[in-house]
């Protein structure tokens, strides 16, 4: 656990060589940051940096959480970065305001790494749905809609999802 004051590649740096003391052979470093905005897909230029800092100083993967909905996904150097995963659950249900985000869907996020490198050999995200407090298995349609949105919100970095015909959506 680290509090960081501000997301830049110093306190990327910092964080790195803190990691590097305690990391031993064969461990698969994943760092989790809460950071950025409960609403927008957005994804600050500080946070791209610092991500990409991380992968560069040894991280495996960068799990971003702080979203209610799901932000871009990026395999940067073979690594996987997830901007924001979004709930999976909540109490907000019922909670207008914010429904052009769809806040009932959600991902399973199903990561397959090689062991010796941590490289991203595959990514699965299962579409599911909140309703009364419970995941059920979201329909096409919405596996559709968060196959399109994961899809704009990754053109910047070259990032597609493939829909398997039993909607689970993964990168290509």
């Amino acid at each position: 656990m680290a509090y960081l004051p501000e997301v830049s590649a110093a306190t990327a740096g910092a964080l790195a060589e803190r990691i590097a003391g305690t990391v031993r052979p064969a461990d698969l470093v994943v760092v989790s940051v809460h950071w950025g905005s409960n609403w927008g897909h957005e994804v600050p230029d500080e946070h791209v940096e610092f991500a990409h800092a991380l992968v560069d100083a040894g991280v495996h993967v960068v799990h971003g959480h702080s979203s209610h909905h799901p932000r871009p996904v990026e395999r940067y150097r073979g690594r996987l970065i997830l901007y924001g995963c979004g709930d999976l659950i909540d109490d907000y249900e019922g909670i207008g305001g914010q429904e052009t985000y769809r806040p009932e869907l959600r991902l399973l996020h199903l990561p397959t790494l090689d062991a010796a490198t941590g490289e991203l050999r595959r990514l699965r995200l299962v579409p599911v749905r909140m309703r009364r407090m419970r995941l059920q298995p979201a329909t096409p349609a919405e596996a559709g809609w968060l196959a399109d949105l994961l899809d704009a919100l990754g053109r910047p970095s070259g990032t597609r999802f493939i829909r398997t015909p039993e909607g689970v959506l993964t990168l290509r």
